[in-house]
């Protein structure tokens, strides 16, 4: 037999009777596939459900008339169309080939729930419009009751009725954002389902529709229409394109339906499954550091073998060859159980979306090629990639060390080492402040961030000694003989100390970043209401996504009639395209906004805006080289073009946005009119539970929405900062069990070189609970080296990270560390370092000690 093909041999035989050697290695790659490969079957399912769902829904949908353009600000990522004229439809249904097409009137419109909370106001759209009655053109169709008939009559979709904890003949306010009272006469499903994911539909007759959703009568959003027998869709759209008027456009149904699971579906899946993906990869890099650790002190405690091999002829790729036939082992086995477990994570949360009130449309998991192969290559590549470098040194090993007693490894940290890690650590803060201070650039920022996370990675040996010295030194004061051994022990082996806690510190490192990131958004917004809310309550439409139907404009009138008010301002949204860019309006009384808002210094007058004038931020002004008395053509949605005149420059716009016209000014162009903010200032004398109990009254007849003081809006309006932490959190449990896995297998893999050792400590009179106290204190200091390193580089890149987002737009970002918080991710750190020392700590307790004492 060759020597190759022993060596191989002989490291599969290894590898089975050494099964728990690669325990931690086997997790950790079977965890980072099955995140990964779950990742990938979730959104091939939803993304597959989500089309058959609204190919079912819009099936009966030939073609759909719409406008032509669509006119886009910044951040938004659908467009706004102008409405058509509804009219048409009655010269559609004329042309030859058409069977039937009926007016569809969209519009914003939130439904209160039993508990008068308003239903799906967080985030998904609230969405309102006419009941078609043409059964095949209708994407939605009754379940329950009936159609629409009367005024104040409506169907609503299943799923928010059931949210709401509504039910047919129960009556309750629709937010247009006038409130309206109606009555449910029916409830419907769309596509088969309980709604449009968590969309809320309410559809009411066409009357109704065109009196609360559109500016006036007369006009829709789309016109649906279906084709008669034998013709086709793009036979369809070619017969309608001639008779329709200039700006409006026929598209098939297909296509429509296809833009529409873009919208609700590909956005919203694209976002989410980017984000998991980029967890997965977290996840993956620290499995990275574990895998490499395991065999690099595997490849350590087989000097004697690896030598034995070379002296009987085996040369030296022979030798890393077996070494990686022995990685290559671990890596299929263990993706191929990620893989299954990927399929299990997919399931599970098919599983748990309804329960927890996100609706995961129904529909068997959706396995393709990509979704497993993609997984189980990654798997492969990143235990062979890690450990290649063992491998390598492995087959580095002379045949005289067979000769060498000990086999453990005492490699520390170079000269050479240190002065790279110093010089990447130099380039890495030259190009990080190259990229947050001189010329702002994300991109830049974020080659700095990662060269630093190289920098941290090259210099953790070179540290590690010095770092483990000083977090270890209470412990000989405290812990006598067993704190100094610990201490010891983890400053063996630099290089594995590092290895070890490098896993750890990806893990603090990334939730620290994202805790320091978020604390920033949170003093950003605090900074914001101080500096530009001059109003002593708010009264707040939903901030954060994109759900909720606004605020009446009429609030701030109703608002500012009561006795104990001296100001109130409503600020409303519009778009338009301004000097040919997309642009959001903000859509207010000028006057009364410098009052309920600390605009800064006004260059100009905010009285004189009239309606054909436009008052800008400073920033924008700059940007644009406008200033008072320049003129700029602003295009709206309902194809008109006018041009307006700057009559004021303000300083700040975090609250007041870009532009400001006046609802004059806006009035002939206006869509579904909404405010999203009211700023109310008391009169001198009124108290602030007076003032606040008074406006509470009056914004009850009008939806009953949430009235704030400066401090509870601030607050409110971050509160998807939260949510998003939350998230953040759970997700990154993963990478830090795989670091934890990485610390016991190499606490585990240490044991049992030092096996001997640990033996003559229990004969000269060491107790089983001072040997347990030495391992988990040894896995405390390397897991305390790790968290420390990790809340250091987490605070330098949420740094990098709030600069660099300061420096992309025009937003002050305020810098802020929260103490408490970082204090909770230490403390977790050091107990997870405990936790993880617990089993190895249990395991060498156990030892026999006359058969330690004779372990070679």
């Amino acid at each position: 037999m060759s020597a190759a093909a022993t060596a191989a041999r002989l490291s599969l035989s290894s590898l089975r009777a050494h099964k728990r050697r690669f325990a931690g290695t086997f997790s950790a790659v079977l965890l980072g596939v099955a995140f990964l490969a779950g990742t990938l079957v979730m959104g091939d399912t939803l993304r597959a459900s989500f089309d058959s769902m609204f190919a079912g829904a819009t099936s009966g949908t030939d073609a759909v008339v719409r406008s032509s353009g669509t006119i886009t600000a910044p951040g938004e990522s659908r467009g706004v169309r102008r409405p058509v004229d509804a009219g048409l439809a009655e010269e559609i249904e004329r042309t030859p080939g058409v069977a039937a097409a009926v007016a569809s009137i969209e519009g914003v419109g939130q439904l209160v729930g039993a508990n008068g909370e308003p239903i799906g106001g967080q985030g998904p759209p609230t969405l309102a419009g006419n009941w078609i009655e043409d059964p095949e053109l209708n994407p939605y169709r009754l379940a329950e009751g009936r159609a629409p008939q009367r005024p104040g009559e409506v169907v609503v979709n299943r799923g928010a009725a059931r949210t709401g904890g509504l039910g047919i003949g129960d009556t309750t306010t629709l937010r247009t954002p006038d409130p309206v009272e109606v009555r449910i006469v029916g409830l419907a499903a769309f596509g088969g389902e309980d709604g449009m994911a968590q969309t809320t539909f309410t559809a009411m007759t066409r009357v109704d529709a065109e009196k609360y959703l559109t500016p006036k009568p007369g006009e829709a959003a789309t016109i649906l229409v279906r084709a008669g027998p034998g013709t086709g869709q793009e036979e369809l759209v070619d017969a309608l394109t001639p008779v329709l008027p200039k700006g409006v456009e026929a598209v098939t149904g297909q296509a429509s339906a296809a833009e529409n699971t873009d919208m609700i579906s590909g956005q919203f899946l694209t976002l989410f499954t980017t984000f998991l993906l980029v967890f997965s990869g977290v996840a993956l890099l620290v499995a990275t550091f574990s895998i490499h650790n395991t065999f690099a002190i595997v490849v350590a405690q087989r000097t004697r073998e690896n030598a034995l091999l070379r002296a009987l002829g085996a040369s030296r790729r022979q030798v890393v060859g077996a070494t990686l036939v022995e990685a290559a082992a671990v890596a299929v086995i263990a993706s191929a159980a990620g893989l299954l477990g990927g399929i299990g994570i997919a399931a599970g949360l098919q599983a748990l979306f309804p329960a927890i009130g996100f609706p995961f449309p129904e529909g068997d998991l959706v396995i393709s090629g990509l979704s497993m192969g993609l997984p189980l290559a990654v798997g492969i590549v990143v235990c062979l990639g890690s450990a290649l470098l063992p491998a390598v040194r492995a087959g580095r090993t002379a045949p005289l060390a067979a000769l060498r007693e000990s086999a453990v490894d005492q490699s520390g940290a170079s000269r050479s080492r240190a002065v790279a890690g110093t010089a990447l650590a130099l380039i890495a803060a030259g190009v990080t402040l190259a990229g947050v201070l001189a010329t702002p650039s994300i991109w830049l920022a974020g080659t700095g961030a990662a060269l630093a996370l190289a920098a941290f990675v090259v210099l953790g040996p070179v540290a590690s000694s010095s770092a483990v010295r000083v977090l270890g030194g209470p412990l000989d004061r405290l812990r006598g003989v067993t704190g100094s051994l610990a201490r010891r022990n983890a400053l063996r082996s630099p290089k594995r100390t590092a290895a070890t806690a490098s896993a750890l510190m990806i893990g603090v490192a990334v939730v620290s970043l994202f805790t320091v990131f978020g604390a920033s958004l949170k003093a950003t917004m605090d900074q914001t209401v101080a500096r530009s809310f001059a109003g002593d309550v708010a009264v707040s439409a939903p901030s954060f996504g994109a759900g909720g139907s606004g605020l009446s404009p009429a609030l701030a009138g109703r608002i500012g009639e009561l006795p104990e008010v001296a100001n109130a301002v409503g600020l409303g949204k519009g778009v338009a395209q301004v000097d040919g860019v997309g642009r959001e309006l903000t859509v207010t009384d000028p006057v009364s906004l410098a009052k309920g808002l600390d605009l800064g210094d006004v260059r100009g007058s905010l009285t004189a805006l009239g309606t054909d004038g436009l008052a800008v931020a400073e920033p924008e002004a700059d940007k644009r080289g406008l200033k008072p008395g320049s003129t700029v053509e602003l295009a709206f949605t309902d194809g008109q073009k006018d041009t307006f005149t700057v009559r004021a420059v303000y300083d700040r716009s975090e609250l007041a946005g870009d532009y400001v016209v006046t609802r004059e000014a806006w009035a002939p162009h206006r869509a579904q009119d909404a405010d999203t903010l009211v700023s109310v200032t008391f009169k001198d004398g009124v108290g602030a539970d007076e003032g606040r109990a008074a406006v509470e009254k009056a914004a009850a007849a009008y939806g009953n929405p949430e009235v704030q003081t400066r401090d509870e809006y601030a607050q409110s309006s971050a509160g998807g900062i939260d949510m998003m932490l939350t998230l953040v959190y759970a997700l990154l449990a993963l990478a830090v069990l795989i670091a934890l896995l990485g610390i016991a297998n190499t606490l585990t893999l240490a044991v049992h070189e030092r096996t001997r050792e640990l033996g003559l400590l229990r004969a000269v009179g060491q107790t089983r609970a001072q040997l347990r106290a030495m391992v988990r204190w040894e896995s405390v200091l390397v897991a305390a080296f790790g968290t420390a390193g990790g809340l250091a580089l987490g605070a330098f890149l949420g740094w990098v990270l709030v600069k660099a987002s300061e420096g992309s737009g025009d937003t002050g970002f305020a810098f802020a560390v929260p103490p408490l918080q970082l204090a909770v991710v230490a403390l977790v750190g050091l107990a997870a370092g405990a936790l993880a020392g617990w089993r190895p700590a249990r395991r060498t307790a156990r030892l026999d000690v006359l058969r330690a004492i004779a372990t070679e």
